[in-house]
């Protein structure tokens, strides 16, 4: 990014003075990418808050032919307002239907409009980021610190998740696709193995793509029998083991076999949870696991579509589902069927209790039929 040197920051208003910078910055740029390189380890959030640095800079620069360190709380006021829609259009979001690298011509910065939740995330990270650039002696204050912070309220229960009926016909769905040649079954096998990897060890996306076949391991319990488990580094680099049981076994090893690899790992293997279909090793992508399971609720919620029209509801509602939504729907199902919430909790990798209850819908259930019947206006 080239930006001219009346814009650069070395003269910001905003700007520290007098003081001992704990970096070595004279620019914005310098300065922000001395903040983003905290999160290096975690290449996740470093994309994420890359993303808001660089559209606040691109905004501050380009719109308000500011820099970012003689930004004012009115003007950040005026940036929440964009963000619900980037204007003119053209300049500031992709094509419809068009997703490009950060370095082609046509790539955009935004997709279309933030929802208030994706300009609550934005507004968080950018404060965060002034927060530590006043820390760091870079700016003399923090412009977003005036801004009104609403507490975020915590939904009553996780609505992002599939019912068992849901379920069941994603499972019918997988389990119709055709494995006449050598390729179909390949991809139904995948498909197999991923749906079980996501829904039996409630894992997220970037944990299957980060990790390998080598997080399994075997080790006997107190009565002698050996045990499946998973290693997996997650957010945060949070390392957690997750039972491997059985049933996961077993469409491991039958994946592995239509990989011509051994039906189980060694431990120091570092061939990924999953594969692209042919011969390559590499890891899929985030993107492309999220396209994937996309797929696979797309085709699911057309068979249920073709039923009729008083199937219509639950087809949008498959339709709606994501990869993500498998994790969800694993802690829910665990909750539901009394597995001890603290064995859900370190199974997901919560931190709190108190979030792995967000997935007790029984409870809900209950409250409703009690209701149902003992509360009735009765005209």
């Amino acid at each position: 990014m080239r930006i001219s040197p009346e814009l650069d920051g070395r003269a910001g208003t905003n700007r520290a003075m007098g003081n001992r910078p704990q970096i070595a910055a004279t620019t914005d740029i310098d300065a922000i990418t001395a903040w983003l390189a905290r999160f290096l380890d975690s290449p996740n959030t470093f994309t994420n808050y890359r993303k808001e640095a660089e559209r606040l800079l691109l905004w501050s620069t380009g719109t308000q032919h500011k820099p970012v360190s003689s930004l004012t709380h009115e003007d950040l006021l005026a940036y929440q307002h964009f963000l619900s829609d980037p204007q003119p259009a053209a300049q500031w979001v992709m094509r419809s239907g068009r997703k490009v690298g950060r370095t082609h011509a046509d790539w955009r910065p935004f997709a279309g409009p933030l929802a208030p939740t994706s300009r609550r995330q934005a507004i968080i990270v950018l404060n965060g980021m002034f927060s530590w650039l006043v820390t760091a002696g870079y700016l003399a204050g923090n412009p977003l610190s005036l801004s009104r912070q609403r507490a975020r309220k915590a939904k009553p229960r996780v609505t992002r998740y599939l019912d068992d009926e849901a379920w069941s016909e994603v499972k019918l769905a997988i389990d119709a696709l055709p494995r006449d040649s050598e390729r179909e079954r390949e991809h139904y096998f995948r498909l197999r193995w991923l749906f079980s990897l996501l829904y039996l060890c409630g894992l997220r996306i970037s944990e299957v793509t980060q990790n390998s076949m080598g997080g399994f391991f075997c080790r006997r319990d107190k009565d002698g029998e050996e045990r499946w488990w998973l290693e997996v580094t997650g957010k945060g680099e949070k390392t957690r083991i997750i039972p491997a049981t059985n049933e996961l076994m077993v469409e491991l090893a039958r994946y592995r076999r239509e990989k011509g690899l051994a039906p189980f790992p060694s431990p120091d293997e570092t061939t990924p949870l999953l594969l692209p279909i042919g011969k390559q090793t590499r890891a899929l992508t985030r993107a492309a696991v999220h396209s994937i399971g996309k797929q696979v609720f797309k085709s699911t919620a057309d068979r249920i579509r073709a039923r009729g029209v008083d199937f219509e509801s639950k087809a949008q509602r498959v339709e709606l589902a994501s990869a993500h939504w498998l994790r969800h729907t694993a802690g829910s199902h665990m909750a539901n069927n009394q597995v001890d919430l603290r064995h859900v909790r370190d199974n997901l990798g919560h931190d709190s209790i108190s979030t792995t209850n967000t997935y007790l819908h029984s409870s809900d259930d209950a409250r409703h039929r009690e209701t149902e019947e003992h509360h009735k206006v009765q005209w």
